[in-house]
C-alpha cells in the first residue's frame, strides 16, 4: 500500500547504417521472454523517432524504461530518451548469435561503449548492468532485476520521512544530517512528540478502532494476545499514524516514520508502540525506532527492493559460547565470530517471527520507568519472540556526521537456534562478521541499528546505492581479502 507499482517499457534503438530489422527482431525476442514489459513498437534511429517513442511509453504509463541497443545504436537519440524520461532507465545491448556475422552482425558490444561515453558527457544518470550485453533470455533476466532496482529508485524519489520527537539522550549515534536526504531527493517533516500526542487523543472513540482491534486479535492468536485490554489503545495509535501519513504526505507518494519511543512515550501514551510499528512495517510503512531517520530510509529501500516486510534491529550482543558449541559449531559452517544476536524491543512483523511470538512488555523500560517489583503497566505493547530462520540481508544507508553518504551490505541468515532471550530477536550468521564488525561498522562509525531484508538482495541494493552516487559501499569481505585498516601481521 506504500510502494511503487513499476511498469517497465522497452525501446529498441538502431544506428541508421545497420539493418533496423535487426533491432526490431531482437526487441521482440526479449519481449517474448519477459513478463509484464510494455513494448514500444517504434524502433528509434533519429531524434524525431526518440520523441515519438517517449510519447508512446509515457502514454502507456511506463515509469521505468529499458533502452535496448539492438545494434550499434545512435548515440544522440538513445541518450536523449534517457535525458527526457522522468524515471530510471537501463541500457542493455544485444549479443551476437541470432544470425550471420555479415548482414546479421549488430556490433552493440562496441556501441555500448559510445553510449556510456555520451551519457557521461550529458550528465545523465542511468543504470547499466554488470554484464549489459546478452541474448534475449539474459536481457529478460536483467529486466526483472532492473524492476526491483527501479522500484527503490522511484520509492526514494517520492518519499517523505515523518519524524516525531528528538532522539533519546545518548543516542547521538543516530545523528541524521538532513543534507544527505535532500541529495537523494527525500523530503522530511520533523514534529514534536506533543503533536503526536494531541493527534492520538483526537482519535479517542474513533469508530474504526473496533475493526483494528479485531484484526490485531486475529493476527496475535489466542496464545499471543497476552493483553487484550491493551488493543484499543494500540489500535487508536495505529489509526493516528496512518491518518497522519495520509494527511501529511503532501506532494509525495510514500511515507516512512522515524519516531521517538522512550522514555516519555510510554508514560504519556500508556503503552509501548512496538507492536504497532511492526504492523505498519508489514504494510510497507517502516517505523524506525529512536528517531533513526536513515534507519527508516534504509528499511524503506529494502521494502521496495524485496516487495516484502522488513525490520530494523540492533546489532546487539554476542552469542554465548555455550549456545554456539551446543547448537552451531558442528551443524553450520560459521565461526563463533560470524554470529551475533540481532534484537529490538518488538518491532519485527508477525510474518517474520516464529509461532511463539506474543504481545509482551519491554523489560528494559520496565526496569527503568516502573516501580521496582511492580507488574508491567505502560511498558506493555512489544511483540516478542524469536525471528524466523532463513536468508537475510543486513544493510544501511547512512549520512555520517560529516555529511557524507555511505552504505554497507552483508548477506547472511537467521539460524534456527533458540535465543533463550527476550525481545524480538534472532541469532544471525554472516561470514567474516567479526572482521566486518571491526573494519566497517566500528571503523566507519556506523550506528548500532541495521535494516534487515528477509532474502538475499545485496546485488540489487548495491546497484541502487551505486545509482544514488554512493562511493563507499562496504561489504563483508571474504577471508584473504584485507580491509584497508586491517593489520596485515
Amino acid at each position: 500500500m506504500n510502494l511503487p507499482n513499476v511498469k517497465t517499457g522497452i525501446i529498441a534503438v538502431s544506428r541508421d547504417c545497420f539493418p533496423i530489422e535487426l533491432s526490431t527482431k531482437r526487441r521482440k525476442n526479449i519481449v517474448a521472454k519477459t513478463d509484464g514489459v510494455y513494448e514500444c513498437e517504434i524502433t528509434v534511429e533519429n531524434e524525431t523517432d526518440a520523441l515519438k517513442a517517449l510519447e508512446d511509453v509515457k502514454a502507456a504509463g511506463c515509469n521505468a524504461l529499458v533502452i535496448f541497443l539492438g545494434n550499434f545504436g545512435p548515440e544522440t537519440p538513445e541518450t536523449i530518451i534517457a535525458q527526457r524520461f522522468d524515471g530510471p532507465c537501463m541500457f542493455v545491448a544485444a549479443a551476437e548469435g541470432d544470425g550471420d556475422l555479415i548482414n546479421g552482425r549488430g556490433d552493440a558490444y562496441c556501441g555500448m561503449l559510445n553510449c556510456s561515453y555520451n551519457l557521461d558527457m550529458r550528465g545523465i544518470k542511468a543504470y547499466i548492468p554488470e554484464q549489459p550485453v546478452g541474448d534475449a533470455e539474459e536481457i529478460a533476466e536483467m529486466i526483472q532485476k532492473f524492476k526491483r532496482i527501479a522500484a527503490a529508485i522511484l520509492a526514494v524519489k517520492n518519499l517523505k520521512i515523518i519524524t516525531f520527537g528528538p532522539r533519546p539522550q545518548d543516542f547521538y549515534a543516530c545523528n541524521a544530517p538532513i543534507m544527505g536526504l535532500y541529495e537523494l531527493g527525500v523530503e522530511i517533516e520533523e514534529n514534536s512528540e506533543l503533536d503526536l500526542l494531541v493527534s492520538y487523543k483526537e482519535h479517542a472513540d474513533d469508530p474504526r478502532i473496533a475493526g483494528v482491534v479485531e484484526d490485531m486479535a486475529a493476527e496475535l492468536g489466542a496464545t499471543g494476545n497476552n493483553y487484550p485490554e491493551m488493543l484499543d489503545r494500540l489500535a487508536q495509535y495505529e489509526l493516528t499514524l496512518l491518518d497522519w501519513a495520509e494527511a501529511h504526505k503532501g506532494a509525495r507518494k510514500y511515507v516512512a516514520f522515524a519516531n521517538k519511543c522512550w522514555p516519555a512515550f510510554p508514560q504519556q501514551f500508556g503503552f509501548e508502540p512496538c507492536y504497532v510499528n511492526s504492523r505498519l512495517a508489514a504494510k510497507g510503512i517502516p517505523v524506525s525506532c529512536e528517531v533513526d531517520i536513515y534507519g527508516a530510509l534504509s528499511e524503506f529501500i529494502g521494502a521496495a527492493v524485496t516487495e516484502d516486510a522488513v525490520t530494523i534491529l540492533d546489532i546487539n550482543n554476542t552469542v554465548p559460547k555455550s549456545i554456539y558449541d551446543a547448537e552451531i559449531r558442528n551443524t553450520y559452517d560459521y565461526k563463533l565470530t560470524d554470529t551475533f544476536m540481532g534484537f529490538h524491543c518488538g518491532n519485527t512483523p508477525v510474518c517474520k517471527m516464529c509461532d511463539d511470538r506474543a504481545l509482551k512488555y519491554q523489560l528494559i523500560q520496565h526496569r527503568l520507568l516502573e516501580p521496582k517489583g511492580s507488574a508491567p503497566d505502560f511498558t506493555r505493547g512489544t511483540l516478542e519472540g524469536d525471528i524466523k530462520d532463513g536468508e537475510i540481508t543486513f544493510f544501511r544507508l547512512q549520512c555520517d556526521s560529516h555529511g557524507t553518504l555511505r552504505a554497507y551490505i552483508a548477506e547472511g541468515e537467521v539460524l534456527p537456534v533458540a535465543t533463550t532471550s527476550f525481545g524480538g530477536i534472532g541469532i544471525f550468521a554472516i561470514h567474516e562478521m567479526g572482521r566486518f564488525y571491526r573494519h566497517v561498522l566500528i571503523e566507519k562509525h556506523y550506528p548500532h541499528h541495521g535494516a534487515v531484508a528477509f532474502r538475499h538482495c545485496g546485488s540489487e541494493l548495491f546497484e541502487v546505492f551505486k545509482y544514488f552516487g554512493i562511493k563507499d559501499i562496504a561489504f563483508n569481505q571474504p577471508a584473504g581479502m584485507r580491509y584497508d585498516t586491517e593489520n596485515p601481521f
